[in-house]
C-alpha cells in the first residue's frame, strides 16, 4: 500500500536529461552542506547541499535502470543518472531506513532548510562560507 503523501503536493525532482525522476512524500531532515574533497569531487562545486529522507519516502517514478552505483565506502553506494551523471542519491548499508538526497535534484520548492557547514576543515581553498550557519571542521 502506498504512504500517503505528507504534504498536499510532494517534492519532486529528478536527474538534468529526465531519465530518472522521484517524488519525496515526507519530511528532508538533517540538511548540510558538505564540503569535505569526496563530496566535492562528486558534485564538481565547493560543496554538495545533502538532505535525510525516510526511505519509504522516496519513490523512484521512473529511470531505476538508468542508475548507476558507486561504493565510495564499505557502508555507502551512491547513485547516479548513467546518461547525464547527475549525482542523485547515497544509501548506508548501516542505515537501510533513510536516503540521502542532492537537494539540488530537487525541482519543488523546499520548505526545509540546511542547518550547519560540515568537514570545513578540508574545504577548496577558494570558498568563501558567506553566510551564519554553523560550521564544523568534521561532521
Amino acid at each position: 500500500m502506498e504512504r500517503a503523501a505528507s504534504r498536499e503536493h510532494p517534492y519532486t525532482g529528478g536527474c538534468l536529461c529526465g531519465a530518472v525522476r522521484f517524488e519525496i512524500r515526507g519530511p528532508i531532515t538533517d540538511i548540510v552542506m558538505c564540503h569535505c574533497s569526496q563530496c566535492r569531487k562528486v558534485q564538481g562545486s565547493a560543496f554538495a547541499t545533502n538532505g535525510n529522507v525516510a526511505a519509504d519516502d522516496f519513490v523512484l517514478l521512473r529511470g531505476e535502470d538508468n542508475l548507476s552505483a558507486y561504493a565510495s565506502s564499505e557502508d555507502q553506494q551512491k547513485y547516479f543518472c548513467r546518461t547525464c551523471g547527475s549525482p542523485i542519491l547515497s544509501r548506508r548499508k548501516s542505515r537501510p531506513n533513510e536516503v540521502r538526497v542532492r537537494l539540488g535534484t530537487i525541482d519543488s520548492d523546499i520548505a526545509e532548510r540546511p542547518e550547519a557547514h560540515i568537514f570545513v576543515g578540508s574545504k577548496a581553498n577558494w570558498d568563501r562560507i558567506s553566510d551564519d550557519l554553523p560550521c564544523h571542521d568534521e561532521r
